[in-house]
């Protein structure tokens, strides 16, 4: 891989599986710092076990939850 995306950080919903899992193997292949969320805890071990990243279960639809998380996470940058 090129690592185009080096010293980026991705913030991936849906990062369990299908079109979101996806997404945080090929952004960590690029050399992306992943931060994977998602609803369902077992999906997200399975993908850190794959790639390294860190993991936040997460629902979207829910304020609280993503308030939370928010917090935990603190400032992105680049």
């Amino acid at each position: 891989m090129t690592q185009r995306l080096a010293g980026k950080t991705a913030f991936i919903t849906a990062a369990g599986q299908g079109i979101g899992r996806a997404t945080a193997i090929a952004f960590a292949a690029e050399g992306a710092r992943v931060i994977a969320t998602d609803i369902n805890a077992a999906a997200l071990a399975s993908l850190s076990q794959e790639i390294a990243c860190s993991t936040y279960v997460l629902d979207v639809t829910n304020a609280q939850s993503v308030r939370d998380v928010a917090e935990r996470i603190g400032v992105l940058t680049a």
